[in-house]
């Protein structure tokens, strides 16, 4: 791109489709900028360079997992600060996520949703992305209310105040922080 017109809202434009279809494609994207000189960081100066993608694909054991929750009776729900585009499409895979049967949150909607509004929904909710630390403990909560024993996992510290909060938390083994263990 031509740094001169990367101002302008069709460029704007065929970025943002671009950063869509490959988190579509459940891919982490990054966005390349670049400055010049010595001034004073400022991102609307930045100079964009590109985007590239990342594929984290799920373990192969996660799939089986999700089946044999689902055959037990367990809801299994995607709670992820990813874009709501790439968690969508990796709960897809995975077998958590049915558009035509689930909803998704992002951590925007679920800012404007008290902890009762959230428990009115939540049982229909198989995706969260773009959540913060207050946002798990929120959904916790929620699911409780409506009388469900709850577990968690996590491996970061912004997962321990929800793992402390469930019924059962799970901190992940080997890359787990010690707040979250």
């Amino acid at each position: 791109y031509d740094p001169l017109k990367i101002k302008s809202y069709e460029i704007i434009d065929e970025i943002q489709k671009a950063n869509e279809e490959m988190a579509g494609q459940g891919l982490r994207v990054l966005s390349f900028a670049y400055r010049t000189g010595t001034q004073k960081i400022d991102e609307r100066e930045l100079i964009f360079v590109g985007l590239a993608g990342m594929m984290d694909p799920p373990r192969p054991e996660v799939i089986q997992a999700v089946k044999q929750c689902k055959k037990a009776g367990i809801a299994v729900v995607m709670i992820t600060g990813d874009h709501l585009l790439t968690a969508k499409a990796v709960a897809r895979e995975i077998g958590i996520f049915d558009e035509s049967r689930h909803r998704t949150l992002t951590g925007v909607e679920l800012e404007k949703m008290s902890v009762k509004e959230l428990a009115a929904v939540v049982k229909d909710v198989r995706v969260y992305a773009r959540v913060s630390p207050e946002h798990k403990v929120k959904i916790v909560k929620a699911w409780k209310s409506q009388g469900k024993i709850v577990a968690m996992t996590g491996d970061g510290v912004n997962d321990a105040p929800a793992l402390k909060k469930a019924d059962i938390g799970i901190a992940m083994g080997i890359t787990g922080t010690d707040v979250s263990k």
